[in-house]
């Protein structure tokens, strides 16, 4: 390996364009954001080091044993986060960025492409919510951040456009097609940015430092010092690469392992294949937030391997040999798994702990039920058995923190009863241990003043309706619509003052909240309970089932003067429901720490 002559950031932009620079699979791929992208840029300007890249030179004989990618462009955080795989040619060398990837993908982006994150507060099915941006740098004044001295900004064109006053933000790419210093003044002058009637003297000279000093630094400075290394022996390649990234500063620990799982898979990409894997599950239902960890972690837990742990020693290559040999099986299992709870309502959300997909697929794989678990009519009890073990632990939070402990023993009890999902015998396993998902009166009440739209209180809901259809959505919906509990409202309903706090104070929690179907929630939307209810059934039978599948009581008044007296009620209603279904009994009173 030997230090080689710097290259500067536009020759390393036209290597990436003819494809002379790519990735190796073992690379992960690219998570910088836009204030790591800005920051970079301005430690450029300011000379600061950016640390040395690696290089791997491969031989063009060499090229088709490995599989490379090509630098990511247009970065869009929903649509645009793979790398497209590059079929290159080979009838010349290739260079491999083993590390510095993030870097160089970086100045590749805001050179010649553009940057699309999830603004805030909107949704992620909606393409508007994805605005473009790129980077401009801000020609008239330094930058306003005590931490950085130029003003690098990832902008929509319509914002770079306004150029209100003290701001010419000049679009950072453009600088690539200057051939000359002197097209830098050109650029000035066309621009007036050089007219002292339309600027200040103090503006014109920063607007000419400053762009003088961003060609150099593209063009002219020897911007990217590098290390080649020259071996064909992918062992020592990944050697390197596990060496220089195992610090865990520059490269998770899932990413380091997945690029090992990638190096000794055999007939499949395993880079590609986790990747599509994860978006597919992701996919599902109403969407997910599944992630490559969660893959990986399953592949250990599912393989029957004894240490499952992320190190790795576990990812060798015979243990990736037999994941890979399993793959179609395990990844069935999986699936399968986030379909069920798809089914069961959760999302993105609700599932508040995605690896608690983990044991559920483990059961399915283990007794080959991905055909029949989720519509089967035999595997109906096992459905229910899976929903309250989830509804459990979600509410619980056993999953939170380290879980590596919970899946051993959850794998024994799965062995020790093949053909169902032992529920009770988890239960008594985990009883009195610090994973516990027994309750106690405590955790009741707890779970009684959950408020609405929070994950934990749909988990909740679910308990109390076990016997939805499956193949409909269901929304959590405030029975007294939520619109009526303003001061206004109530004082005009025939609500006492001193009655007011009582009301705002608990409409929001659980006693008030039923899981309804979503065609019927917007239906349903700020109506008053009684006249939806009246209007929605039309005789008084069907009116009664509706109210006692709610736990309302038929002979409750349902008008908003005497909420408090329904909430009351139907608080108890569910309490006891919920100390039924979850069998709270005087040895569930505490729980004994392990």
């Amino acid at each position: 390996m030997a230090y080689q002559t710097p290259l500067t950031i536009k020759d390393a932009i036209d290597a990436i364009k003819k494809r002379q620079y790519v990735l190796p699979s073992i690379q992960r791929e690219f998570v910088w954001g836009t204030e790591q992208i800005e920051t970079l840029f301005d430690s450029l300007m300011r000379d600061y080091p950016i640390s040395t890249f690696l290089f791997w030179k491969v031989d063009k004989t060499k090229i088709k044993d490995f599989q490379f990618y090509e630098f990511l462009k247009n970065y869009h955080e929903k649509d645009g986060i793979h790398n497209p795989k590059v079929d290159l040619p080979t009838d010349q060398d290739v260079i491999a960025v083993l590390d510095g990837q993030q870097r160089m993908t970086s100045m590749y982006i805001a050179l010649t492409g553009s940057y699309a994150e999830k603004a805030p507060y909107q949704r992620w099915d909606s393409p508007y919510s994805f605005p473009k941006t790129k980077l401009y740098l801000n020609l008239l004044k330094p930058a306003d951040d005590a931490e950085k001295q130029f003003d690098f900004r990832f902008l929509t064109d319509y914002e770079a456009s306004k150029n209100e006053n003290g701001y010419f933000w000049f679009e950072c790419g453009k600088v690539l097609g200057f051939k000359e210093i002197s097209e830098v003044m050109e650029f000035l002058m066309v621009n007036s940015l050089t007219d002292t009637s339309k600027h200040t003297q103090e503006e014109s000279r920063f607007a000419l430092k400053t762009l003088n000093e961003f060609f150099n630094v593209v063009h002219q400075k020897g911007t990217i010092s590098y290390y080649l290394e020259n071996s064909i022996e992918l062992d020592k390649v990944l050697q390197i690469f596990i060496r220089i990234n195992s610090g865990g500063t520059k490269l998770s620990y899932s990413d380091l392992l997945l690029s090992i799982a990638t190096a000794q898979w055999k007939e499949r990409d395993a880079r590609e294949v986790i990747h599509q894997f994860v978006d597919e599950l992701n996919r599902i239902g109403d969407g997910f937030d599944f992630n490559k960890d969660l893959i990986l972690k399953s592949c250990l837990v599912l393989a029957d391997f004894s240490d499952i742990k992320f190190n790795v020693d576990n990812f060798n290559k015979e243990n990736m040999l037999t994941i890979e040999k399993n793959w179609e099986k395990v990844s069935s299992a999986i699936r399968t798994a986030v379909e069920l709870v798809a089914k069961f309502g959760f999302n993105r959300d609700s599932l508040l702990a995605t690896n608690t997909i983990i044991p559920i697929a483990y059961f399915i794989h283990k007794n080959n039920f991905e055909k029949s678990i989720i519509h089967g009519g035999d595997r109906d009890e096992d459905r229910k058995s899976i929903k309250e073990w989830l509804a459990r632990v979600l509410l619980k939070g056993t999953f939170g923190g380290q879980p590596d402990s919970i899946y051993p023993g959850m794998r024994d009890v799965i062995n020790d009863n093949l053909g169902r999902f032992p529920l009770k015998e988890i239960i008594d396993h985990y009883r009195g241990k610090r994973k516990s998902i027994t309750f106690t009166l405590d955790d009741i009440e707890s779970i009684l003043n959950m408020q609405y739209g929070k994950p934990k209180t749909f988990c909740a809901l679910s308990l109390l309706y076990p016997g939805l259809n499956n193949n409909f959505r269901y929304h959590q919906d405030h029975i007294h619509p939520k619109s009526m509990f303003n001061k206004k409202t109530l004082k005009a309903n025939g609500v006492a003052e001193d009655q007011i706090d009582s009301f705002v104070s608990t409409f929001n929690t659980l006693p008030n909240l039923q899981l309804l179907q979503a065609t019927e929630n917007v239906e349903k939307n700020a109506t008053p309970f009684k006249s939806w209810l009246e209007s929605t059934y039309k005789d008084q039978s069907s009116r009664e089932s509706y109210l006692m599948q709610h736990y309302v009581k038929t002979t409750l008044s349902l008008e908003l003067v005497d909420f408090i007296e329904f909430f009351q009620t139907r608080k108890d209603e569910i309490k006891n429901q919920l100390i039924k279904i979850l069998s709270v009994g005087s040895a569930e009173t505490g729980l004994i720490e392990e």
